[in-house]
């Protein structure tokens, strides 16, 4: 029996294949339909994500590319599972802007990012399954955007914030429970189920047909990529019972002592908790590091 109906998932995808300049055509039709313009891409540029260590999970690609303006933009791509995703974000577009511009480099140089977060764990309220922001200066008392005037090329520009500083893209894997119908939809339920619809129009999603089919890999890399997805529900599980201890005993706490304290207490020893899972499971220091943001020494001493 022919099986070719499943899919590599996305997040494995873009560590071990998408990279290749072959498969580009992938990563530039999902973008293509995230960003609502035409986008190539030039190069994958250096970034953590190169690491082929085993343990290596949480990951980021920056992607230097080119949109329908012909601007160059870098995108920076998250498979994020950190219990401080919003400081990781931050931090992985300050240096995406500070590693690729040139010492030296005038202002003028620094690129547009675009920070996209793939984030398959709950992060917190809201209805959405993507969201998105970017910085605009909003007059307090006559609610007007700024615009800025810069010389470029010897000539007066004008320019919103927004063309200049970051967007952000957080796309709610687990969020999505919609029949997909738009593109954009497609391309949300192949990344939360990995399942590609045969008559697919939308721009990447068919070459994702042909170039991700689970089967074509080889013995050993299914394997590997088996292993991926065990240590993936291995983590969610632990962190989310984590989650619920720490707010139970925050709650029972917060009522004997005080509130705010029991609080803090209860996610404090709900992260020591989720250590001593991972550790009692087996999965490296690096991982449990990356996932509670202990040190290697409060890490050692449970």
């Amino acid at each position: 029996m022919e099986q070719t109906d499943k899919y590599i998932r996305f997040d494995w995808a873009i560590k071990r294949l998408l990279r290749q300049k072959a498969n580009f055509d992938v990563l530039e039709g999902f973008l293509t339909v995230l960003l609502g313009e035409a986008v190539t891409i030039i190069e994958i540029l250096e970034s953590e994500s190169n690491q082929q260590m085993a343990d290596d999970k949480f990951n980021r690609v920056d992607i230097k590319a080119k949109n329908d303006k012909d601007e160059i933009i870098i995108i920076e791509v998250q498979n994020t599972r950190e219990l401080y995703y919003l400081e990781r974000i931050l931090y992985g577009v300050a240096k995406a802007i500070t590693e690729h511009i040139s010492l030296g480099a005038r202002y003028y140089e620094v690129k547009k990012i675009y920070s996209i977060s793939i984030l398959y764990f709950d992060i917190g309220k809201g209805d959405d399954y993507l969201y998105h922001g970017q910085n605009n200066f909003i007059g307090v008392h006559t609610s007007d955007r700024l615009e800025v005037t810069t010389k470029e090329k010897d000539a007066l520009v004008h320019k919103l914030p927004a063309e200049v500083f970051p967007e952000y893209f957080l796309i709610r894997v687990n969020e999505f429970n919609k029949v997909a119908v738009t593109p954009l939809e497609e391309w949300v339920e192949y990344l939360k189920t990995g399942c590609i619809r045969s008559d697919t129009k939308a721009p990447g999603l068919k070459e994702a047909r042909e170039k991700l089919i689970y089967y074509n890999m080889s013995k050993v890399e299914r394997q590997a990529y088996d292993e991926h997805l065990s240590a993936i529900m291995i983590q969610n599980d632990v962190l989310d019972g984590a989650k619920l201890e720490g707010r139970t005993e925050g709650r029972a706490e917060g009522r004997a002592e005080g509130r705010v304290e029991g609080r803090v207490e209860g996610r404090a020893e709900g992260v020591l908790e989720v250590a001593r899972n991972m550790k009692k499971l087996g999965l490296s220091t690096d991982i449990i590091i990356q996932s509670t943001q202990l040190s290697e020494t409060e890490i050692e001493s449970l």
